[in-house]
C-alpha cells in the first residue's frame, strides 16, 4: 500500500486536539468519538499480536479504558494515535505472553534455506510464487498464510501485519512497538522469510517447479 493508514495527526492539530481535550474534560461523547476514530485499527493491531479474536476484543476494550483514565499523561510529544496504539500493543503483548504456546523469537534456522557443504540448496527449491495469480489456488494460499501467521511469534507477526498489511512505515511501526527502525526491518524481513518457507512447505506445486541442486 502506498498510502499509510497510520494517523499522522498530532494531539496538537484539529481533530485529535479536540478529541484529547474532550477526553480530558470528560465530555459525554468523548469516549464514543475515540472508539469511532480508532477502534478498527486498534482491533487489527491487537489481533495481529494475539492472533485471537476474543483476546483482541478484550485488549482493545481494556486499552481504550486505560487511555481514557490516563489521558492526562499524554503530552503531545508523539502523535495521539501512536500513543494510543502503544497502549494497545503493550496490552496485547501482555495477553500473548500469558499464553504458554506463544514464542517471541524467530531463529535464523527457521527462516534461512539450508545449504550443503558445496553451497547448494540441501532440499528442493519450490517456486510457489507462480501460483499466486491462479484463481484456483488463492483460497489455498490465503489459508496457508493464515496458518503461517498463527505459527509466527507475536513480535514478528505484529511487525509484518503493520508493515505489509496495514501499510505503516517502518518509523510508525517502531514508534508503536517501542523499538528502533532497524529492529523493525529485521523483524519484518525474518517474518517474510518465515512466511515464504511456510508457503513453500505447505503448497503442492507441479513437479517442473521444483528444482534440486540449485545454487
Amino acid at each position: 500500500m502506498s498510502v499509510s493508514v497510520f494517523p499522522v495527526r498530532s494531539g496538537r492539530d484539529d481533530r485529535d486536539g479536540e478529541l484529547v481535550e474532550a477526553l480530558r474534560l470528560g465530555e459525554e461523547t468523548a469516549a464514543d468519538r475515540l472508539v469511532t476514530a480508532y477502534q478498527g485499527r486498534a482491533y487489527r493491531l491487537a489481533l495481529g499480536i494475539t492472533a485471537n479474536a476474543a483476546d483482541a476484543e478484550e485488549v482493545v476494550q481494556d486499552a481504550f479504558w486505560n487511555a481514557i483514565r490516563k489521558i492526562d499523561t499524554f503530552r503531545s510529544e508523539s502523535t495521539f494515535g501512536s500513543w494510543l496504539y502503544r497502549i494497545v500493543a503493550n496490552a496485547a503483548f501482555q495477553k500473548a505472553r500469558r499464553r504458554r504456546s506463544q514464542r517471541f523469537e524467530l531463529t535464523l534456522d527457521e527462516v534461512l534455506p539450508v545449504f550443503d557443504g558445496d553451497g547448494r540448496h540441501a532440499g528442493a527449491v519450490v517456486d510457489w510464487s507462480v501460483t499466486v495469480d491462479d484463481p484456483a489456488r488463492r483460497i489455498d494460499i490465503r489459508l496457508v498464510l493464515r496458518a503461517a501467521l498463527q505459527a509466527m511469534p507475536a513480535l514478528y507477526r505484529a511487525a509484518l501485519i503493520m508493515r505489509d498489511v496495514e501499510g505503516w512505515s517502518a518509523a510508525e511501526v517502531a514508534a508503536v512497538l517501542g523499538i528502533s527502525v532497524a529492529a523493525v526491518k529485521t523483524r519484518v524481513h525474518r517474518a517474510r522469510l518465515f512466511a515464504r518457507n511456510w508457503l513453500a512447505g505447505s503448497l503442492s506445486v507441479p513437479g517442473d517447479l521444483v528444482h534440486r541442486g540449485c545454487t
